[in-house]
Formats: structure tokens, C-alpha cells, sequence
């Protein structure tokens, strides 16, 4: 007869493989299970952007994330969603999808 002790951590490991497969498929579908960003800009760099992608807050996130990415790096930057300038971006893209 197993011991109790056996009969646990087969549990324990079961589990932690159940819990690791289940957020390795949800990565893949494309949920992020967290904040993106962790720093924001906040100067003014929108001749340097080629997208911008809008996350609203959800379960994961409390704060709706501007993520950009730069023309000639293809790096992103996480925006500051009081500055300003990105202000007015967002205003521009949210008054563009509303005309197609």
C-alpha cells in the first residue's frame, strides 16, 4: 500500500504539470497572464513608430497598455497613456477606426 506521503506528492506534481501545460497553452493562443509593461515613455517619439497596439485592462492587467513599435528597430515601447502627445495618438487611431 502506498504512503500517504507518496499518494502527496504525486498529487503536488501532478498538479504543477497541469497548471504549467494549461499557461503554456494559453501563451500560445496569445493571453498574456500579466503586465507587458513594466516602464513607460513618455517623450515624444511618434515620427518613430510604424504600430501602435492598444491592450485594455482585463484580469491580468489593471492598466490599459500602448505598446508601439519603432520603425527602424522593430523594438516595442510601452507608451505612457497620460502623456499628452499619446493622448492624441490614440485619439487619432480611435477616430480612424470609426470611419471604416
Amino acid at each position: 500500500m502506498m504512503s500517504s506521503r507518496v499518494i502527496f506528492t504525486s498529487f503536488v506534481v501532478l498538479l504543477a504539470f497541469l497548471t504549467i501545460s494549461e499557461g503554456m497553452s494559453l501563451r500560445s493562443l496569445g493571453v498574456e497572464l500579466h503586465c507587458r509593461c513594466i516602464q513607460t515613455e513618455s517623450r515624444l517619439i511618434a515620427r518613430h513608430i510604424e504600430k501602435v497596439e492598444l491592450i485594455p485592462a482585463n484580469s491580468h492587467c489593471e492598466e490599459t497598455e500602448i505598446i508601439a513599435t519603432l520603425k527602424k528597430t522593430g523594438q516595442e515601447v510601452c507608451l505612457d497613456p497620460e502623456a499628452p502627445w499619446v493622448k492624441k495618438v490614440i485619439q487619432k487611431i480611435m477616430s480612424n477606426s470609426r470611419r471604416r
